[in-house]
C-alpha cells in the first residue's frame, strides 16, 4: 500500500538536497535563496486542503483516493523530467511550482489513505510504515549523485548553465520511480468500498470547489482542540527544516571545503557530501521508523515524538562545529531519529482525535500547520539572514536546531490517552 509513498518522497528528497545548489548554479544568491523555495508551502497551503476535501466526496469508479494519485504520479514525473534541463533561474523556480502542485495533489490523498484502510489499532505501524518508506525513498534520493561518482561519472561534467549530469540522471530516475511505484500501488492494493452511511451522505453533497471550501470552513472551525495544540509544534519543526534543507549544502561548504562559491569544484564536492549526509540521516529515520512502532505502542506517540525533536536539535546545533565529513554521522543519527517520527508519529496522534469521514479534508488542514511555517520561513529568512544571523548559513542550522528543541517542548502539551486519540493539554 505504501510503495506509491516511496516514488512520491523520492520526488521530495531529489527537491531538498538538489534545490538549493541547482537555484545556485543558475545565479541565486543565499540570502534571497528562502523566496524561491516558496512554491512549496504556497501550492501546499491551497492544493491541499482543497484536494483533501474533494477526495472525501469522490465518487469515481476508481475510488476516493486513486485519481489523484495518478493525476500527482503524471505531473510530478514531468516536472523531475525538465528541472534540470532548466536555462534560467525563473524556469527552474516555475516548475519548482508545478513539481511541488503535483507532489501535493498525490501527499493528503495518500495519508487519509492510510486512514482509510486501516482500523484504530493498525494506524501506528501504518503512519510509522510510511514514514519508514519516506526514510529509504529518500535515502536513494539523496545518495543517487554520489552513486553515479562512484560508478565514473565525473562530478564536474556539466552543462553551460553549470548543472551537473549526475543532477539530470538522478531527476530522469525520479520520474521514473515517481510514476511507476504509484501505479503499482493502485494496481495492487484496491480502495475500500464506502460504508453504506458514508456513500449516502457522499451522494448527498455536490462535488465542486466551491462545497470542497465550504467543508474546509466548517472543518477549521470544528477543529479538535487536540489538532489545534499540535499546531504550535509543527510551527517549530517545520520552520527548523525548511531552513536546514535550504542552507545545509552553503553550511557544509564553508566548515568542510572553506568556500561559498557555486561555481567551484569544492562547492559541488558539498554537494555530494550534502547528499551522502541526508542519504544517512533518511537511513537511519527508515530503520527508526520501524523501531518506533512498539515503542510508541506502549508509551504514546507524544512523549516518543517529544524525545525524537530534542535529538534532532541537539544534532543540528553541533553541526556547525564539525570539520570533517566522518564527524557528520552521529548529528545525521539524531536527524534521522527525528525525521522518522516526524513524519509518522504527529499523524498518529492526529488520526484518532479527527472523525473518520472528513478524514480527507482534515489530513488537509493538518498539511497547513507544516506549509505555513514553511511560508513563515521563505519571508523572514531574508530579513534576519544578513542582519542577525551574520550571513552565514552556520549559525541557520543552529536556529534550526533550537526550534526543534521548542518542538520537543510544545509536543509534551498535547495529552494522549491509550486508545491513541490524543486531547487538549490542561493550560
Amino acid at each position: 500500500m505504501n510503495l506509491g509513498f516511496f516514488g512520491l518522497q523520492f520526488s521530495f528528497g531529489l527537491q531538498q538536497a538538489n534545490m538549493g545548489p541547482i537555484f545556485s548554479f543558475l545565479g541565486a544568491n543565499e540570502a534571497t535563496m528562502p523566496l524561491l523555495w516558496l512554491a512549496g508551502p504556497v501550492t501546499g497551503l491551497i492544493v491541499q486542503p482543497i484536494v483533501g476535501a474533494l477526495s472525501d466526496r469522490t465518487t469515481s469508479r476508481l475510488g476516493r483516493r486513486t485519481p489523484y494519485f495518478l493525476i500527482g504520479a503524471v505531473l510530478c514525473s514531468l516536472g523531475l523530467l525538465a528541472m534540470p534541463y532548466s536555462p534560467a533561474l525563473w524556469v527552474a523556480a516555475s516548475l519548482l511550482w508545478i513539481l511541488d502542485a503535483a507532489n501535493n495533489i498525490t501527499m493528503e490523498p495518500y495519508r487519509a489513505y492510510v486512514s482509510d484502510r486501516l482500523d484504530e489499532s493498525q494506524r501506528t505501524a501504518g503512519f510509522l510504515t510510511q514514514s519508514a518508506f519516506t526514510g529509504l525513498a529518500q535515502t536513494l534520493s539523496y545518495l543517487a549523485p554520489s552513486l553515479l561518482v562512484w560508478g565514473g561519472i565525473s562530478v564536474d561534467l556539466i552543462d553551460a548553465n553549470g548543472i551537473p549530469e549526475i543532477t539530470r540522471i538522478a531527476f530522469l530516475t525520479g520520474a521514473i520511480l515517481s510514476i511507476s511505484t504509484i501505479f503499482w500501488s493502485v494496481l495492487r492494493v484496491r480502495e475500500l468500498p464506502p460504508d453504506p452511511a458514508e456513500r449516502a451522505l457522499m451522494r448527498g453533497e455536490k462535488l465542486s470547489v466551491r462545497a470542497a471550501w465550504a467543508d474546509f470552513i466548517d472543518a477549521v472551525r470544528d477543529m479538535p482542540q487536540a489538532m489545534r495544540q499540535l499546531a504550535v509544534a509543527m510551527l517549530f519543526q517545520w520552520f527548523a527544516m525548511f531552513a536546514y534543507w535550504q542552507y545545509i549544502v552553503f553550511a557544509l561548504g564553508r566548515s568542510l571545503f572553506d568556500t561559498a562559491d557555486p561555481a567551484s569544484s569544492a562547492f559541488r564536492q558539498a554537494a555530494l557530501v550534502t547528499g551522502q549526509a541526508g542519504a544517512a540521516y533518511n537511513f537511519v529515520a527508515f530503520l527508526a521508523a520501524f523501531t518506533m512502532v512498539p515503542i510508541a505502542r506502549r508509551y504514546g506517540a507524544r512523549p516518543v515524538h517529544a524525545a525524537a525533536m530534542l535529538l534532532a536539535g541537539a544534532a543540528m546545533v553541533a553541526l556547525p562545529s564539525i570539520q570533517h565529513p566522518t564527524g557528520l554521522i552521529l548529528p545525521m543519527i539524531g536527524i534521522g531519529i527525528g525525521w522518522a517520527s516526524l513524519m509518522g508519529n504527529p499523524y498518529v496522534m492526529l488520526a484518532g482525535a479527527i472523525p473518520p469521514e472528513r478524514t480527507g479534508v482534515y489530513m488537509g488542514i493538518f498539511n497547513m500547520f507544516i506549509v505555513v511555517p514553511m511560508m513563515i520561513e521563505t519571508l523572514v529568512m531574508p530579513l534576519v539572514y544578513g542582519p542577525l544571523l551574520g550571513g552565514d548559513p552556520r549559525h541557520v542550522l543552529i536556529l534550526s536546531g533550537l526550534l526543534l528543541i521548542c518542538a520537543a517542548v510544545a509536543t509534551l502539551r498535547v495529552v494522549e490517552n491509550r486508545s491513541g486519540r490524543a486531547a487538549a493539554a490542561a493550560a
